[in-house]
Parts: structure tokens; sequence; C-alpha cells
């Protein structure tokens, strides 16, 4: 089984190093590892090309465009049999991965892992970033008839031709909200593992905001029809 693991990057030129060198690092012995820089302004380009081997490969998008469109730009390129995505910051710790991945070694039956930052004690620097998440959530439990506790976890680990079905369409971060809906949709079986978590802080980089937020409920409505 060959794992396949994206890296959706925008301005993490302090971080993007040390996420690619764990990567490399983990127990997984077939993998390849995708970096999609999405028109990074500061340094990570200059650094990207110092990161790369023969399973590292670098995709460039000549202006921010999201990252939901970084996503499917590794997707197309991708030549695994499962899909993994890790953000280019540290909140999630890549070593993770690979728990979370052997879990289809065991389940062959299961079309999707997510580790959910809820299922164990985490700390949460900001209220209302942990507010809209149990929000948008339960509004995703309500409408699809789920029972997930983390929507909008970073790491989604998803058997390729799963992927390939939900035929993602979002731009940026409500991406994580299509997801949800279409694996349910699809009555994908999914399963959820707890996963450690280090949240940043917005001056250390944070991006996703309230905005986002409300295109995701958008984006949930949309795919119900």
């Amino acid at each position: 089984m060959k794992v396949t693991i994206l890296v959706p990057i925008y301005n993490e030129e302090k971080t993007i190093a040390a996420v690619v060198e764990k990567l490399k690092s983990l127990n997984i012995q077939n993998k390849e590892i995708i970096l999609i820089d999405d028109g990074s302004k500061d340094r990570t380009r200059e650094i990207l090309p110092k990161l790369t081997d023969s399973n590292t490969k670098i995709f460039l998008h000549s202006v921010n465009q999201g990252k939901g469109k970084a996503i499917q730009t590794g997707i197309e390129q991708s030549t695994g049999d499962i899909i993994a995505i890790q953000d280019a910051d540290l909140e999630y710790d890549p070593e993770e991965l690979a728990k979370l991945v052997e879990v289809f070694n065991t389940r062959p039956d299961i079309d999707a892992v997510f580790g959910s930052r809820f299922l164990k004690k985490n700390p949460n620097l900001y209220k209302r970033f942990l507010l809209g998440n149990k929000i948008i959530t339960l509004i995703t439990n309500l409408l699809y008839r789920t029972k997930y506790t983390d929507t909008y976890t970073c790491y989604k680990i998803i058997k390729k031709d799963v992927m390939k079905k939900l035929a993602l369409e979002s731009k940026r971060f409500e991406m994580e909200a299509e997801i949800c809906a279409k694996l349910a949709r699809n009555n994908c079986k999914v399963i959820e593992i707890p996963i450690n978590y280090s949240p940043r802080t917005i001056q250390e980089g944070k991006k996703i905001g309230l905005q986002d937020a409300i295109k995701g409920v958008i984006t949930l409505l949309k795919y119900m029809v």
C-alpha cells in the first residue's frame, strides 16, 4: 500500500522544513510527499528545492488560490493508494500520520480515517475557533445524519479511489466541509482516531477565519441538493 501525503503550503518559511523532515522520517515504508506551494510570498519557495528527493515532489501555483485548490492539484499528481493531508505548520504532529494510516491495514473495510482533536483533551487558544468548529460539525451531523466530532480536522486520510469519486470543487477551507458532506452522501465508512493538537496563534500565522466558517455552512447546504 502506497501512501501519498499532500502538503498545501502558503507562507510557511518558518516551519516547512521541519514538517517535511518529519514526514520523511515517518515509519511508512512506501510513501510519496507532494508539496503544493499556493503562491507563497515569503521565503518558502527558496526553501522548497532543498527539501526534494526521489520521493518528494514540488508543484507551484503562480498565485494564491486556496487550500482546497492546492489539495486538488496534489490529488491530480498523486500515485498512492491512500491520500493523506498534512498542513505545513506544526499544529499537527506529522508523527501521528503513521498510526492513522495503519488503521487501513487492520480495517480494510473503511474508506477514510479522520484524526479528531476532540476525542482527547487538547489545548485551544481561541474559544471562537472552537465554537465555530463545533457549530459546523453539529450542522454537518444534523444535515447528513453523521456522527463526526471534528469536521475541520486537517487529518483526513482517504483511499484514493474514494477521493477521486468525491470530485472536490472547493478552493479554500470550505473544502473540509465538502469532503465530509460527500463522504456521507456516498455512504462511505469513516472512523475517527484521537490525535494531539498544538494550536498556533494568529500572530504565528493561523489563517482560517469567520468567513471560512460561513462558507463552510453554505457548502454543506450546497451538497445536500
